[in-house]
């Protein structure tokens, strides 16, 4: 009989290992941490953008590291993956051959871009690397910092040559002129001055590098570019002006604005101005803003030539192919949009930039086509993932504001969505159709927590405005408002459905009865905040993670507290349980995921992979895969052996699991709803039923 099984399951396995190997090289899969099977969204773009010396290829600062596209056909190229916190510069060196990236973590790394072999990592600032530039002769690497210097490095000894500290405020931006001789920087709060600096002579004091201070913006100076003849220098700032300065003068030679006299008119951004960049052939200067668009301007006749709009959020980074013909803008919005220069029409857009995630829930039961996960963060739409093929299937769009929270009713048929003000509605979708169905309106302020109860009967919500409140899942009607006292960050159902826990900004946990809607208990013990509460599956435990860095676990029939669970070196955002209520797995703002051992509540293990803090976490139905989302911009999927009842594959009830149990399986391949053969209760009878029944054959 084991050789049976052990036949059974080669074949099968063999199946799927084939069918897995045609997206093997996938970027989903791309350096995953340990644990994990996949990466879902490529994190948020976090730094500027830039085209390699060719054109021939895009880097795109991330939370997760440095993307490289091709430029042509806006495919994946590599991921760059070494600094320990978001990347928040890249720099081309001229000849191509080196990629510099720069870290909110104070480091710089030297890449080569064709191979994405890590050739040098260059320390000495104690705060994040705000921007880098190569020399013209690809020797000197310059970086400005949030600490206020700028530090020289020579790249080709991979040493350090001096740093220069007359800025005031962080130096926000470096750019050498054409001809290699000279930089200029920016500087940001507290300053608001550009300086000019000779590099001729290195072993010079500082104050004979100085050549001259730029002063005129009113606020911090975001990004500074030579013309290409080097006669000019164009300054973008907070002030929300474009300035071009003559550098045999250092005057300021002119000011584009959107502002005249005080009144907003259109000749110019509205809001703060984030990058600036010349054109190749220095006819047209690009400005990006706040304001959401990018300008083109002739810069000797000084008028504007074309407003660029599309992006739906701050254009933060823009740069010119070296051939002139495209422009290329990052967005917080998440997208990279690729513009035609000579027309001034939208070319393309590069897509799978998310913005960080808030909210993560699975799908109840699986689908034919896939286990379902759906995400909702900072950038007001719902994603919904496939988990089986790591590919996003669709987007919701309705959301006002950033989403916290979202959640499926018992039977999957709904998703339940919530978020922050404008938008303070409940927000249902019909999972088939994926239209919105009739919104709940509901609290005076933003909704940070969703939960059907188990029975789909009761839909609760808690928000900031200090109540829970209680609605019919059919009809939307508002059944009961339970005052909590204070913001409310969590709410969770029981798994009887009779009982709600609540927690929130006044450090305890409430019971609620749900039909009555008075309170029966609140439990003590946290000294900070709770983010986050949880039922055991058999509703013996309640646990609660909180900003004390505790998970502190509940005896439910008592009301008394039980173990801590200490480990967490800041807050605790998320709880989950695994299906056999053995294992709790919580996500914290420490960056990491942490498995505990309920019965003897040992620490089990770590997961480590998210650059960023953790926000959320959700288990899928059969605890084989743990969703984190982080404020990075992505999810990550972690495998663990899936959850099987005991005796689930003794189909026919006989007592014992074998070959009978098979037939039933397979005579009923490929039906659906409920189904003695749908052995793992994903709601279709197919190769994992199979799959899980010979895997427990009994070996007498």
């Amino acid at each position: 009989m084991k050789r049976t099984r052990f036949l059974i399951l080669t074949m099968f396995f063999s199946l799927i290992l084939f069918q897995a190997n045609a997206s093997a090289q996938d970027y989903t899969q791309w350096h995953l941490p340990d644990g994990a099977k996949a990466r879902l969204g490529k994190g948020t773009i976090t730094g500027n953008i830039q085209y390699a010396p060719d054109s021939s290829l895009i880097a795109v600062a991330s939370s997760i590291g440095v993307w490289l596209y091709n430029a042509e056909t806006h495919e994946e190229v590599n991921l760059l993956i070494g600094h320990t916190e978001a990347v928040s510069a890249v720099a081309f060196s001229p000849d191509g051959q080196m990629l510099a990236s720069g870290s909110y973590d104070g480091t710089i790394q030297l890449w080569n871009p064709h191979t994405g072999e890590l050739t040098a990592s260059p320390e000495g600032h104690n705060r994040g690397i705000t921007s880098l530039a190569f020399s013209l002769q690809n020797d000197i690497l310059v970086s400005g910092s949030a600490d206020r210097t700028i530090r020289l490095w020579n790249v080709e000894t991979d040493s350090y040559i001096t740093t220069l500290s007359r800025h005031t405020g962080p130096v926000t931006s470096v750019a050498f002129s054409p001809d290699g001789e000279t930089f200029a920087s920016g500087s940001g709060h507290g300053d608001y001055t550009i300086r000019l600096w000779n590099i001729n002579d290195l072993w010079n004091v500082q104050d004979q590098l100085h050549l001259g201070a730029l002063i005129g913006h009113r606020l911090g100076v975001t990004s500074v570019a030579f013309s290409p003849d080097g006669e000019t220098l164009a300054s973008g700032s907070w002030d929300t002006t474009v300035r071009l300065w003559d550098l045999q003068t250092l005057e300021n030679e002119a000011t584009f604005t959107g502002y005249m006299d005080g009144v907003v008119s259109d000749t110019g951004h509205t809001r703060g101005v984030t990058s600036v960049a010349f054109s190749p052939d220095g006819r047209t200067l690009a400005s990006a803003s706040e304001d959401k668009t990018i300008r083109l301007w002739d810069p000797d006749m000084r008028y504007t030539k074309a407003t660029l709009t599309g992006h739906s959020a701050s254009v933060t980074s823009i740069a010119f192919s070296s051939d002139g013909q495209t422009l290329v803008s990052a967005s917080d919005d998440q997208s990279i949009q690729l513009w035609d220069y000579a027309t001034f029409e939208h070319k393309s857009t590069i897509t799978g930039h998310i913005s960080p995630i808030n909210a993560l829930a699975f799908a109840p039961d699986g689908r034919p086509d896939g286990q379902i996960l759906a995400s909702g963060g900072d950038g007001m739409a719902i994603r919904l993932w496939d988990t089986d093929t790591e590919q996003l299937q669709n987007t919701l769009i309705g959301h006002e504001g950033r989403i916290f929270s979202a959640a499926f009713s018992p039977d999957g048929g709904t998703l339940a969505s919530g978020g922050a003000k404008p938008d303070t509605a409940i927000r249902l979708w019909d999972v088939h159709t994926l239209q919105p169905k009739t919104p709940i309106i509901s609290h005076k302020h933003g909704i940070e927590s969703i939960m059907f109860s188990p029975d789909g009967k009761t839909i609760a919500s808690g928000s900031w405005d200090s109540t829970v409140r209680l609605w019919d899942a059919d009809t939307g009607e508002h059944k009961a408002t339970l005052k909590a006292g204070a913001s409310v960050f969590s709410v969770a159902f029981s798994p009887d459905s009779r009982t709600l826990a609540s927690d929130g900004q006044n450090n305890t946990v409430g019971l609620w009865d749900v039909e009555s809607g008075e309170r029966q208990a609140v439990l003590i013990g946290h000294s900070r905040p709770v983010d986050s509460v949880a039922f055991s599956p058999d509703g013996g435990t309640l646990a609660s993670g909180s900003r004390d860095k505790t998970i502190r676990l509940w005896n439910t029939q008592t009301e008394q507290p039980g173990r801590i669970l200490t480990g967490h070196t800041n807050r605790v955002k998320s709880i989950v349980f695994f299906p056999d209520g053995k294992t709790l797995a919580s996500g914290s703002w420490d960056n990491t995921i942490r498995l505990w051992d309920l019965q003897t509540g040992q620490h089990q293990d770590t997961l480590v992979g998210h650059t960023t803090f953790i926000n959320t976490l959700a288990l899928s139905p059969d605890g084989s895969t743990l969703a984190s989302g982080s404020e990075d911009g992505t999810i990550l999927l972690w495998e663990f052996p899936p959850f099987v009842p005991e005796r689930v594959a003794d189909v026919n009830g006989d007592g014992v699991v074998n070959i009978q149990d098979l037939v039933i399986v397979a005579s009923n391949f490929g039906q659906t709803g409920q189904n003695p053969a749908d052995v793992n209760g994903d709601s279709v009878v197919n190769i994992q039923d199979l799959v899980l029944v010979a895997s427990q054959f009994d070996d007498n």
